[in-house]
């Protein structure tokens, strides 16, 4: 059954931080949603190839569906994103740029961020519906790289993953990206084996204050 919340393009305005979680254990992602949520985060992607990503994607809607954004990342087949759909997803991020996915997407009024890289294949990606575009893998290309991208496709929202971190994400948002793909360097490893929650929580506020647009 699809979740009655919606994304919330008001929420995701407020810090423009997808944040994504792989492979991370059920437990700790009740501590983490929690204090994601109090840091002022709102947007959160849990990759389909993560062990109970259904599981995951459910509880976060049923628990914070109206306080956060709760997402499926790593969709790459139709089987996937009638998965993700089914335990209640709010949007939907790919790897690649599969027009049958974005077209599915489009059709149930919930937003695409696929991945691209290229020029033509970020165009045909928003051409074909996408809400935004993901560009990965963003460190190696560069936050020139983005601008040099914004130049003519001015008009498309770019969202950079893959290697942002608190120390390149300034150049980037300089650049012009509307949003950014956040991983591992957001959900530090070693604080969250540590159980070290504040220290976690602190963290993310360090990103708060670095892209939050709503004071």
């Amino acid at each position: 059954m699809m979740n009655q919340n919606k994304f919330s393009w008001a929420l995701f305005s407020r810090v423009p931080v997808i944040g994504i979680i792989r492979n991370m254990a059920m437990e700790d992602l009740f501590q983490v949603m929690q204090i994601f949520e109090i840091a002022g985060l709102t947007t959160i992607e849990i990759t389909m190839n993560t062990p109970g990503a259904e599981e995951m994607i459910r509880y976060g809607v049923e628990k914070y569906g109206t306080d956060l954004n709760i997402g499926a990342g790593t969709v790459c087949t139709k089987k996937d994103l009638e998965k993700a759909i089914a335990a209640g997803a709010q949007f939907i991020v790919t790897p690649v740029v599969r027009k049958k996915l974005i077209k599915a997407c489009v059709e149930q009024d919930i937003p695409i961020f696929p991945g691209a890289m290229t020029p033509t294949e970020i165009y045909k990606a928003w051409k074909a519906g996408a809400s935004m575009v993901k560009v990965f893998p963003a460190k190696a290309l560069g936050a020139g790289y983005i601008k040099d991208v914004k130049a003519p496709l001015h008009d498309i929202k770019l969202a950079p993953t893959g290697g942002i971190d608190l120390d390149n994400v300034e150049s980037f948002k300089d650049a012009g990206a509307d949003a950014f793909g956040i991983g591992s360097p957001l959900f530090k490893k070693d604080l969250i084996a540590a159980k070290d929650w504040g220290a976690l929580q602190e963290h993310f506020k360090k990103i708060v204050d670095k892209l939050s647009i709503v004071a």
